[in-house]
C-alpha cells in the first residue's frame, strides 16, 4: 500500500490517533539502531592508533 493510499484510509488515521504512528516510530528506531551499530563496529580509530604505534616500514598485523 502506498503512503498516499495509507493517508487516505480513515481506519489508518484512527489507528494513528489511538496508537501513534507505529511504522514511523519503528522506522525512527531502526535508523537509530543502524547508527549505533555503525559506531559500535567502526574500527577506524583502532586502526589509526595501531598504525601510529607500528614501527616505520612494518605493517601492523
Amino acid at each position: 500500500m502506498s503512503s498516499a493510499a495509507i493517508s487516505e484510509a480513515p481506519i489508518y488515521d484512527r489507528l494513528v490517533e489511538e496508537r501513534g504512528d507505529v511504522p514511523a516510530e519503528t522506522r525512527r528506531i531502526a535508523e537509530e539502531t543502524q547508527r549505533e551499530v555503525a559506531r559500535a563496529v567502526d574500527f577506524s580509530a583502532v586502526r589509526a592508533s595501531a598504525a601510529r604505534r607500528a614501527p616505520h616500514g612494518l605493517d601492523a598485523p
